[in-house]
């Protein structure tokens, strides 16, 4: 895989500083967001190729900037929920809300990086010619 741009995107400093630094010693160019109006601007500077989204954050939330991601800005971004929200209707409105994963704190930084590689790999598609079994 090519080297990929990530927005981490959550209030918590703690979670975006051990994201931070696991994903770039794994080779990815981070880029970071503390609020919701940040990290649409963050999107729209940046450009990033999977974003790292929590759903709880100051002015405004993680559903309302998902929602203007895919309803106003027509992105099909890869976006990874990274939430303490557990129940399985967060996770049920995530996914209508077009997120493409859903990881529920406390978070393993194994689990984040394998569904970055995940999400890449599905919005990549296929090689053209390797169709094999």
């Amino acid at each position: 895989m090519v080297c990929k741009k990530i927005l981490i995107a959550d209030d918590e400093k703690e979670v975006v500083t051990l994201l931070k630094k696991a994903l770039t010693r794994e080779g990815f160019d981070v880029v970071v967001a503390f609020d919701g109006n940040e990290a649409k601007s963050k999107i729209l500077e940046e450009r990033p190729d999977v974003i790292l989204l929590d759903l709880v954050m100051p002015n405004l939330s993680g559903w309302k900037v998902l929602n203007w991601l895919r309803d106003e800005e027509k992105a099909d971004t890869p976006v990874i929920i990274i939430s303490a929200k557990n129940e399985m209707e967060d996770i049920k409105k995530s996914y209508s809300f077009k997120a493409d994963y859903y990881i529920i704190k406390p978070i393993r930084i194994k689990d984040v990086i394998k569904s970055i590689y995940t999400v890449v790999s599905i919005s990549e598609g296929e090689p053209e010619g390797d169709k094999s079994i």
